[in-house]
């Protein structure tokens, strides 16, 4: 197997975006959760290593504000849906027209509204996703930008206190994370019916962070539902939830 490369790319509005690559074969394209990025979400724990082994060439980018991308502290630099922008955007730049995509989390919230937009990949992957979560992401996104304002003065126990901890740990730009918040809307429930491909909703048992995984298989035209170990924080470090993945993938 090949090693993990860096590559940079610079977006429509003049950003510097980063994507790592693993892997030879099919491509799919995996987008990590907020905060995090993609060495945290899909290599350290090994989930992008057991899916190149299946033959396919892991894609996966650092969102604007996270990882190795730039994180641009003016608001022009965040407009409304502008993650599924730099996902068309990169997606056209490496001339992919039959891949897969998947994500965890805010990638996932990301995947559906590229596809409700007209996105059509073979295969989609939506992790650590609910259909609450979709239908009301403004209440996820309150809960975050209370967590950045809380930053310096929250204490454990507070609810607040899990995602402050691992905002220190990732050393997130806060200006540039409030900024990025703000430009995600609670998603259209058509976009859902989009998703005409096979999909898999794959969500750890302990996770209800975003509402029910298994509700919103339900709805989607062509689902299937798989739950794995975990919580929204651990699940996706275990290797079930790669297995999951891979297996889906190369069925």
């Amino acid at each position: 197997m090949t090693e993990v490369t860096i590559h940079h790319w610079t977006a429509s509005d003049g950003v510097e975006l980063a994507w790592r690559e693993l892997g030879q074969g099919r491509p799919v394209i995996l987008l990590h959760g907020l905060y995090s990025d993609a060495g945290m979400n899909w290599i350290k724990f090994g989930t992008a290593g057991r899916i190149a082994a299946e033959g396919f060439r892991v894609i996966m980018p650092d969102h604007r504000a996270h990882g190795l991308s730039a994180k641009p502290h003016g608001a022009e630099h965040y407009p409304k849906g502008i993650l599924a922008r730099d996902l068309r955007e990169l997606v056209a730049r490496l001339g992919l027209t039959d891949f897969d995509l998947g994500g965890f989390s805010l990638g996932s919230r990301t995947i559906v509204e590229a596809v409700g937009e007209g996105m059509r990949p073979r295969r989609a992957i939506l992790g650590g996703a609910g259909l609450e979560g979709l239908r009301n992401w403004e209440r996820r996104k309150n809960f975050f930008v209370e967590a950045i304002d809380k930053f310096d003065s929250v204490q454990r126990g507070d609810p607040h206190w899990l995602s402050i901890q691992f905002m220190k740990s990732q050393k997130v730009d806060r200006v540039a994370a409030a900024h990025l918040l703000d430009s995600f809307e609670d998603a259209f429930i058509d976009w859902l019916q989009a998703f005409t491909m096979p999909t898999l909703v794959v969500c750890g048992d302990e996770d209800d962070d975003n509402g029910s995984a298994e509700e919103l298989a339900n709805v989607l035209p062509h689902a299937t539902f798989r739950e794995t170990p975990g919580t929204h924080m651990t699940s996706i470090t275990k290797p079930e939830f790669g297995e999951a993945i891979a297996r889906f993938l190369s069925a």
